[in-house]
């Protein structure tokens, strides 16, 4: 019964990894063969200011995007997992940005976030003067401003928790109901409720979606910075390692190098999730 799953494991990821490791250590421009350099490609990527600038920028969004999705998520799930007339559209409009495709959802961020004529800042000039918002400021300028920038691909990300959410309303329909009668009983408030029962029960489940979804905030990033900001405003403000990669191989042909850029950021990856599962386990533990 294991033999399908393996079968794919192995064509699909052990393959490509052991091929990736191996293109990693060798100049190889998609047409020649490849050239054995050693560690050239990681000296060169550690000496490489857009490839510097290209991790941080993922670090940051991985850190910052993984728990503002995973605290969205459950707040959309505490606040509809109960029957209601108005819940299923709710939930349906919860899960329907993760349905729309990646380029079809760049495309329309595009739209949203065009700093002259995009609802987003026309929404923020409501109560202002002059172009300003109601707080007297300049609306953010999305697609020119380095911060602002970065700021836009964090807000793309935010709404599609479809999958998260889902996952987390069926783990909170599935809590006892008997341990909330007794909470009602003992005239708990909700902050103690959630705290004390709902938080504890559910931290496992979050714990490892906070896991999952911190790998895949560093591949989310590809699209929207392709899309919506091409990888700037300069210097480089949104260009991600995904997209570091992308144009390292298919743009200047230097697939070994980008090879190397993907190994080193799958070992940041395994150090950050052995890190986030010593602490997931401690919790656990006490």
């Amino acid at each position: 019964m294991l033999a399908p799953y393996l079968l794919g494991l192995t064509v699909l990821v052990l393959a490509p990894f052991a091929v990736t490791l191996a293109l990693a250590f060798t100049d190889y421009d998609l047409i020649r063969p490849p050239r054995w350099t050693g560690a050239g490609n990681f000296t060169a990527l550690a000496a490489d200011p857009v490839f510097r600038t290209a991790l941080l920028n993922s670090l940051l969004f991985a850190a910052v995007a993984a728990p503002l999705r995973l605290l969205i998520a459950l707040g959309l799930a505490l606040l509809l997992h109960r029957r209601a007339p108005v819940a299923g559209p709710a939930r349906t409009a919860a899960v329907l940005p993760t349905a729309i495709p990646e380029i079809a959802y760049g495309l329309l961020w595009l739209w949203l976030l065009n700093p002259l004529h995009g609802p987003v800042n026309q929404i923020l000039r409501i109560g202002g003067g002059n172009g300003l918002t109601v707080f007297g400021r300049t609306p953010p300028q999305w697609l020119t401003d380095p911060a602002d920038a970065r700021a836009a691909i964090i807000l793309m990300s935010l709404f599609t928790v479809g999958e998260m959410f889902v996952i987390l309303l069926a783990v909170r329909r599935s809590l006892p109901t008997a341990v909330y009668e007794l909470a009602a009983l003992e005239d708990a408030t909700s902050w103690d409720v959630l705290r004390r029962i709902t938080w504890p029960l559910m931290a496992p489940v979050l714990g490892l979606l906070l896991i999952r979804d911190a790998i895949g905030s560093l591949q989310f990033s590809f699209v929207p910075a392709l899309v919506v900001t091409d990888g700037g405003p300069p210097p480089y403000a949104t260009t991600y390692v995904p997209l570091f990669t992308y144009r390292a191989a298919f743009e200047y042909l230097r697939y070994g190098y980008a090879a190397a850029a993907t190994v080193i950021m799958l070992a940041l990856t395994v150090a950050a999730v052995a890190v986030q599962w010593r602490l997931l386990r401690s919790f656990r533990g006490r």
